[in-house]
């Protein structure tokens, strides 16, 4: 078994253009998502990957990243969560799923499997992304990357608090949180 060497802290997170859903409104379903979208803003981008829809482990995932939606947002941080399904088959399960189709955030397709491929996260016998979430600054440089087995559902809560150790751009001991204070050197 062959695994691709996953792209990691310090690197620039690649260049792309996908379609996503982005809503359940006739005719406004579907969007162009791009790596610059971020930047324009001077925003932070945290980017979740999922290995299928229509599955079990990975709606309490997206449920919970909906839920802190304003979280992110309150620190300037674009939320985008990511598979190798299609489009079509995102809107299906949007429309499908209770906790899905009041999603805030746009769920990306990579039909091509080449963003995945690019950042080295398909699992190697079934080519679907494995559970890994991407915190990336607003010049593009990847800042944090967590990989989960495709059976063990990530936690939000420490993906915020890492986003919030990030921008402080200090230093933040072990299990830091938001007001504490920091190391310092």
């Amino acid at each position: 078994m062959t695994q691709n060497r996953i792209l990691s802290v310090g690197s620039t997170f690649p260049a792309f253009t996908k379609q996503a859903v982005v809503s359940l409104e006739k005719g406004k379903e579907f969007a162009d998502l791009t790596s610059e979208d971020h930047k324009i803003n001077d925003q932070w981008l945290v980017m979740f990957w999922w290995p299928k829809d229509f599955t079990f482990v990975c709606p309490t995932e997206i449920a919970e990243f909906n839920k802190n939606y304003d979280e992110f947002r309150d620190r300037d941080a674009m939320l985008i969560g990511a598979s190798t399904d299609s489009e079509f088959v995102h809107l299906a399960w949007r429309q499908n799923h209770e906790d899905l189709n009041k999603l805030r955030f746009p769920m990306l397709a990579d039909t091509s499997k080449s963003l995945a491929e690019e950042l080295g996260i398909l699992e190697a016998n079934e080519k679907v992304a494995y559970r890994v979430t991407y915190i990336v600054d607003p010049q593009g440089i990847i800042r944090w990357v967590s990989l989960n087995d495709l059976s063990v559902g990530r936690n939000v809560a420490e993906v915020l608090r890492v986003l919030d150790a990030l921008q402080t751009d200090e230093l933040c001991p072990c299990n830091w949180k938001k007001g504490e204070e920091t190391i310092a050197a």
